[in-house]
Order: C-alpha cells, then structure tokens, then sequence
C-alpha cells in the first residue's frame, strides 16, 4: 500500500503516519512543499526510531508522484486532458474496476463515497491533504469518482486528525488486502 500526504504542516502528524506505515509495510510518499524539515525534532521524536524501518519517498510535486507511478504501472489509457490539450493530475483513467495500473484513493471530508466502499488492492495509492485545508480543490474535481470520506456524526467536527484518517483508511485497505 502506499500513503500519500500532500503538503504535510505538522511534524508531529507525519512522524505517527511513518510509525503506521512501518508497522503496516505501506510506502509513504511526502508531496511538499512541507511544513517543516525532514531532521524536524518534532518528526523523528513522533516517529520514534522507526525511521529506519520506513520505506518513504520525498516528491517536489504530485504530478511528478503521478508520472513515476504511471510509468512504472503502464496501462493504455493517457490521462485526461483539459481542454488546452495538457494532462491535468488525475489517474481517474486508471479506474477501480479495471484492474490495472495504480489506483489512487483521495481520502476528503465531504464525499459521498464512504472508505469501505472500494475494493482495496495491494499498491493503491491512499492521498490525504494538509492538516489546515485538505487536498486542492482541482484535485478533488478531477478525481470524484475516487474521493473517500470517513463519516463524521458530529456536524460540529471539521475534520479528524491527518494521522487518525490515515490509520482508519489504511487498516481497512489492509484488512481487505490481508483478509483479516
């Protein structure tokens, strides 16, 4: 599995995600510009010392992310394109049902597909946003038909925390992948 956190603000948030993708085996992928620095106190100090233990991957950009993933999972279908002609950052063609190339959950609080919804596959792609503002609107737009939510019964509550909403997607693509 892969977690994928788009501009990260808080160290301490990222440090408990690497904690979760070492015990889980998922790869984390940190899309920046982040919020902190990658020797942040705050960061290891969350993530113990299971740095070592963490496969992780820092990219300048989600479109660069998309293209590695693209290129190393080919499938025949280009990207979607605007209407300039320029491929916009959506792998929408890389549907669920399809079966190939990585396919990439975007996980937003206002979604009318619930996270247990998807039939989870080892080496999807589970993409979460900043702490303070989620993932960019364009995003979302080009990728409704694989944006997530975690139900919240509160109408009060905002949001969960990045690393709760990590944890709770993750475990359920694992428990599917695992058949736990």
């Amino acid at each position: 599995m892969n977690v994928v956190l788009i501009e990260p603000e808080i160290p301490p948030n990222t440090g408990n995600v690497g904690r979760l993708c070492a015990a889980t085996g998922a790869t984390l992928h940190l899309v920046g510009p982040l919020g902190f620095r990658l020797d942040d106190r705050e960061l290891k100090r969350a993530g113990m010392d299971y740095w070592q233990h963490i496969t992780w991957k820092y990219w300048d950009s989600f479109d660069d992310l998309l293209a590695q993933a693209m290129n190393a999972n080919p499938h025949p279908n280009p990207l979607p394109r605007t209407s300039k002609g320029e491929g916009i950052s959506s792998p929408r063609s890389r549907r669920e049902d399809q079966g190939e190339g990585p396919r990439f959950y975007f996980v937003e609080t206002k979604a009318p597909r619930l996270y247990t919804e998807p039939r989870y596959k080892w080496g999807d792609y589970l993409v979460f946003g900043r702490e303070t503002a989620g993932l960019p609107k364009e995003l979302l737009e080009a990728n409704a038909d694989t944006t997530i939510t975690i139900p919240m019964f509160n109408p009060d509550a905002r949001s969960l925390n990045l690393a709760t909403a990590v944890a709770i997607v993750l475990y359920e693509a694992m428990r599917q992948v695992k058949g736990f």
